[in-house]
């Protein structure tokens, strides 16, 4: 009777036991879950598959990928944003490095390869530190105090420039297109990026505005050559006059832009009219009719000589805009009729009887209806002091003229920069190894457990110029050896690769020189994004049923 109780907690014990021993389930079954260490060292091997798909695509001698994409479409380019586009991934860390060659791209418009390059091999010397169990936070902090030292390199590198100057800005496009498919063509699409961007330069709250984006416009037209490309004194749209009795050609025309239909106000679904006598439908007719010639008079009596609306322009309107001598332009973009609006000096206005006769653009010096190819394009031409513009591509094919717009888009972006920061630093790798020397300067000084990583990050720097050799067959070891002496000695900081050759060359004789923007924002992406990456330690994907 008295071992009764043991034997009872005895079973409780055991119960308790083995509640204990039941793994609890917090998270979904349908996830896969990576942890600690091998979380890290997936991340890294993620971003160096990354990295090394676009490695080959820096420098001047670098290879194009072709890429079909799900839709049957080709893509021909060594552009990184536009390669890594059109990749499909499935590794979160490998989207995360994705992510930031569209972030270069869309800020600085240049640099997209360099950025991944280079934050691969930060993770890659990362690697050792954390397979000794240093903790990502100690090599993330060491990280981040390298940044500053590199910015701070970089400015004290940099070389203040006219951006009026146009041979500098020459220069440093020539820099950008060097390592593109259209460096061939000569210093013709330097001289349209630089044109247009100038073109489109405003001043706004005593700031430099270039909004490249909504006011240059990129029209491609298979067919011709390459060299019949330029920068229109105005605009080209890809429209027709509604009418063959309208005139196809005017000199000094007035223009009324317009974003209202001139045709009678239709419902938005569904209208229900009742009449009770049968003369109401004939009269609801008229009032239809006397509603379109009222808006007709309202815009002939400003005299114009072409008429561009957004919408829709009925029969009954033509009749009477053509008999007033009037070119009309209908369903244009309202994109389109923005940058008409800034090359001929107009506002675009939403009801006929508010026309004033400053509302009507009289900058513009020929209107004329030209057929290229198959098209009919409508030109905007001669217009005075326009602060729009369009940019005419002609080129082989279709997937040449693709890859000339991509090119020229990075062009008008790095003038953009140089506009509005006029700051220029060496290319050719000579940046990074002038940073690179300043970090190893700069770990002597740290006591703490932070000079290893920092001295890691300065060889990780190393990797464009020795990329760069790569990919021009020169033999990497003695150069790189010979280049990290160079800098060693302290004299100058502008030497580097010559991208062609692989032969050390000083950057200011052959003229390669970068905007201090687009290398600041490729150092500060691939740090902080190193820095993000190495502090992840789980990584928790949900599974859809396929994958299962």
């Amino acid at each position: 009777k008295r071992a009764l109780p043991s034997r009872i907690s005895r079973n409780r014990a055991s119960k308790e036991k083995h509640a204990m021993q039941t793994p609890v389930l917090v998270l979904n079954t349908n996830t896969k879950r990576e942890q600690g260490r091998k979380a890290q060292l997936g991340n890294i091997a993620a971003a160096q598959a990354v990295a090394s798909i676009i490695r080959t695509t820096l420098g001047p001698r670098s290879m194009l990928k072709m890429i079909l994409d799900p839709m049957g479409g080709l893509v021909m380019t060594n552009d990184g944003n536009a390669i890594l586009r059109e990749i499909d991934v499935s590794h979160p860390a490998a989207k995360s490095m994705i992510e930031l060659s569209r972030t270069q791209d869309e800020e600085v418009g240049d640099g997209t390869t360099s950025v991944i390059v280079l934050a691969g091999e930060m993770l890659t010397v990362a690697r050792p530190f954390l397979e000794e169990n240093m903790h990502p936070r100690t090599i993330v902090m060491a990280f981040i105090k390298a940044m500053d030292t590199a910015i701070e390199t970089l400015e004290n590198i940099a070389v203040k420039v006219d951006p009026m100057d146009d041979k500098v800005m020459m220069d440093v496009i020539r820099t950008t297109l060097g390592t593109k498919f259209v460096r061939r063509f000569g210093d013709l699409i330097p001289e349209i990026a630089m044109t247009a961007v100038k073109r489109v330069e405003t001043e706004e709250m005593k700031q430099k505005v270039i909004d490249i984006k909504r006011f240059v416009r990129v029209e491609k037209i298979p067919g011709g050559f390459l060299e019949e490309s330029k920068v229109l004194q105005g605009i080209a749209i890809a429209k027709d006059i509604i009418n063959p009795n309208m005139r196809r050609k005017v000199v000094n025309p007035r223009i009324v832009l317009l974003d209202c239909p001139l045709e009678y106000k239709k419902g938005e679904s569904q209208t229900n009219m009742e009449f009770s006598k049968e003369m109401d439908f004939e009269m609801a007719l008229r009032m239809e009719e006397a509603y379109i010639k009222r808006m007709c008079d309202n815009i002939i009596a400003m005299k114009p000589s072409v008429v561009c609306t957004e919408k829709g322009c009925s029969d009954y309107a033509q009749h009477f805009l053509i008999k007033a001598g009037i070119s009309v332009l209908r369903r244009l973009r309202k994109t389109d009729n923005n940058r008409i609006a800034r090359a001929v000096g107009a506002t675009v206005i939403n009801d006929p009887a508010d026309l004033k006769e400053e509302h009507v653009g009289k900058n513009c010096g020929l209107f004329e209806v030209r057929k290229i190819g198959d098209e009919y394009f409508t030109f905007f031409e001669e217009c005075k002091n326009p602060k729009a513009c369009t940019v005419l591509l002609r080129g082989a094919g279709k997937d040449v003229l693709n890859e000339i717009e991509r090119n020229l888009q990075d062009a008008m972006h790095v003038a953009r920069q140089l506009v509005t920061d006029p700051r220029i630093v060496p290319g050719g790798g000579a940046s990074e190894m002038a940073i690179g020397n300043a970090l190893i300067q700069k770990a002597k000084i740290i006591q703490n457990i932070q000079q290893r990583p920092f001295e890691g990050l300065a060889a990780a720097f190393e990797v464009i110029p020795r990329t760069l050799m790569e990919n021009c067959g020169s033999k990497v070891i003695r150069v790189m050896t010979e280049l990290r002496a160079k800098h060693a000695e302290g004299k100058s900081s502008n030497w580097g690769v010559d991208g062609n050759t692989g032969e050390i060359v000083d950057m200011s004789d052959i003229k390669v020189w970068e905007p201090i923007s687009v290398k600041m924002q490729t150092v500060k992406t691939a740090i902080e994004s190193t820095c993000m990456l190495l502090r992840i330690d789980d990584i928790v994907s949900g599974l859809t049923n396929s994958q299962q």
